[in-house]
């Protein structure tokens, strides 16, 4: 968790597998801790084939039978199809916007927003105005396991937003 949070947790990341990836893991943990899902990491890294969105959207049932059989992941059948789905959505929006990365900008603010010096634990939100819209778009667009509070947790993530706390040493001030 400590290493997770050091080294990735809100530091920006634009490659489409590594976004796919976050979204991915995102949408397992919905009802586990993360704690379980960064165990199981390398595992869902195998069992997903890297998290490439070309490869995972073209599972086929088989691939389906395997991973719900794949002790090393979360085997549920409605976390596992979603992802397969999502995949294949994540290459949609590389045809209409030119990357996943692209298509995210259009939610994001530029630089991202940071909390104020006197923030702590409790003023950090599960989800925003931004991230309502993201999710109603994602689900729109037939991605599953993407409610708001899953999409907060993905934008915190892939450091569209920055909700490092003041005495992390990750912490930023905002921009006056």
């Amino acid at each position: 968790m400590v290493a997770y949070h050091d080294d990735e947790w809100a530091i920006p990341v634009r490659g489409e597998a590594e976004l796919f990836e976050r979204l991915a893991l995102e949408s397992f943990q919905a009802g586990l801790s993360w704690s379980t899902i960064l165990r199981k990491r390398e595992a869902f890294r195998r069992a997903f084939r890297g998290f490439d969105p070309p490869i995972v959207a073209a599972f086929d049932d088989g691939d389906r039978a395997r991973l719900l059989d794949d002790a090393g992941i979360v085997r549920n059948r409605a976390k596992v199809d979603a992802t397969i789905e999502n995949a294949r959505g994540v290459i949609g929006l590389r045809d209409e916007y030119g990357s996943f990365a692209a298509y995210l900008d259009r939610y994001a603010a530029v630089p991202p927003p940071r909390r104020p010096r006197e923030a702590s634990m409790v003023d950090l939100p599960a989800s925003t105005p931004e991230s309502d819209a993201l999710s109603s778009d994602l689900r729109r667009r037939g991605f599953r396991f993407v409610g708001s509070t899953i999409v907060y947790a993905f934008m915190q993530s892939i450091g569209m937003v920055d909700d490092h706390l003041p005495g992390c040493f990750r912490y930023r001030p905002p921009v006056d």
